[in-house]
């Protein structure tokens, strides 16, 4: 038994329970954090290829994919907009952020994801919140003065509230395992059902694979699903499938439940659209065909996009055929890519689906089923595209379970 009980237990020490322990914390109250891993924000750390993308300098609530009403989503969001949250880093934890402006991603001026994670941790802690590292929950029962925590070993701790921020299914090495999903699930919330989101797709048609390492600028589509968040980002062939930004935010449609056949995944390859192509290709004369297409793209994908639109390479312009004409462009702007499945949990970047936005107040994150419960980050049913936006996520919905919880308490 952890002697004495807490006013505040915020479960999960990643990006949502950090931010949400910190803002519930302060004037006496105590607030314990507890976290199953050693050190916590284990996601922060990896983020960015270890630099961590913080923040995208832009939102639109629109970008971001749920199952629940969207008028919910939009007003979680608005409880902690974007600009504030910048001024939040840069202001009250003196950590400076720099804009990468090509991707229009922020990071950290120093470009290392530990700054991040050890700042929030020590605003926590300056904030009163005490932490526990290698405490993992099993179980959560609601009791008539608010909440009682098991703990693996046989430990546990009462508490009045108690924050759920155990994150959801993806990349499970950093200790996420849909804790909080089923307890959430046990407690009689409705749940949407979970998949795999920002994640590599595979196929098993050997002329992709065979390109392996070559990487460009695409643009996907998935007619009738294409997400609202969608533009030419950097594509990448791999020995499995298909990878990079461009395939990650529409991994989606791939994925997500559904009755049928997914629709056909369609690439549209580099910064050209069909009338620049058109425009070369009926230049004419004696040049080549495979000379003109490698002037934009890769020499192995100009000679597989060809193949695959039966043309020869070589056939000069002013002998292609207008049904040879038609197969070209149709394979430079509207390629049907073979998706066959998906690299799973291990290398989401989050989980789609979670608990509705529906069981939660927008502005507090108190659960509408079970009073003194506040569910955020992850294990709700939202998620954005990459660039920052699952952080921006984390930290409105982090903040707002903390205020939601320290507000209860004075009732």
């Amino acid at each position: 038994m952890i002697p004495g009980p807490a006013d505040v237990v915020v479960v999960g020490a990643g990006a949502a329970g950090l931010l949400a322990a910190a803002f519930a914390a302060g004037e006496g109250r105590r607030v314990v954090l507890l976290e199953r891993t050693r050190d916590g924000g284990r996601k922060i750390l990896i983020s960015g290829g270890g630099r961590c993308n913080i923040l995208p300098s832009e939102v639109d609530p629109r970008w971001f994919v749920t199952d629940s009403s969207p008028h919910s989503l939009r007003n979680i969001l608005r409880g902690w907009p974007l600009q504030a949250q910048r001024r939040f880093f840069e202001e009250e934890l003196r950590l400076a952020l720099a804009l990468e402006e090509e991707s229009g991603k922020l990071f950290p001026a120093s470009n290392r994801a530990r700054d991040v994670r050890d700042r929030l941790l020590e605003h926590a802690r300056a904030r009163g919140a005490e932490v526990r590292f290698g405490s993992a929950l099993t179980g959560l029962a609601a009791t008539d003065g608010g909440w009682q925590l098991d703990l693996e070993g046989g430990a546990s701790l009462q508490s009045r509230l108690v924050v759920v921020a155990t994150g959801g299914l993806s990349v499970p090495t950093t200790g996420s395992d849909g804790t909080g999903l089923r307890l959430a699930e046990r407690l009689g919330h409705v749940m949407h059902p979970t998949y795999p989101a920002l994640t590599p797709l595979t196929t098993t048609a050997a002329r992709w694979t065979a390109l392996s390492g070559v990487s460009l600028d695409a643009r996907l589509t998935a007619p009738p699903d294409t997400p609202d968040y969608n533009r030419r980002q950097g594509f990448l062939f791999t020995h499995r499938g298909f990878s990079g930004p461009a395939v990650l935010n529409i991994s989606h449609v791939f994925t997500r439940p559904r009755d049928g056949e997914p629709p056909a995944m369609l690439a549209s390859w580099g910064d050209r659209d069909r009338g620049d192509w058109e425009r070369d290709l009926n230049e004419g004369g004696r040049v080549h065909l495979a000379t003109v297409v490698r002037r934009h793209l890769p020499e192995r994908l100009t000679l597989a996009l060809l193949d695959q639109a039966g043309v020869p390479a070589e056939r000069p312009l002013a002998q292609l055929r207008r049904e040879e004409r038609e197969a070209v462009l149709g394979a430079l702007t509207a390629l049907p890519l073979p998706v066959t499945g998906h690299e799973g949990y291990r290398k989401a970047e989050v989980t789609g689906g979670g608990v509705a936005l529906s069981e939660v107040d927008p502005v507090t994150l108190e659960s509408r089923r079970a009073p003194g419960l506040f569910l955020c980050g992850e294990m709700l049913d939202a998620f954005g595209p990459i660039g920052g936006y699952n952080f921006l996520w984390a930290w409105a919905t982090g903040r707002a379970a903390g205020l939601g919880a320290r507000r209860r308490l004075t009732i």
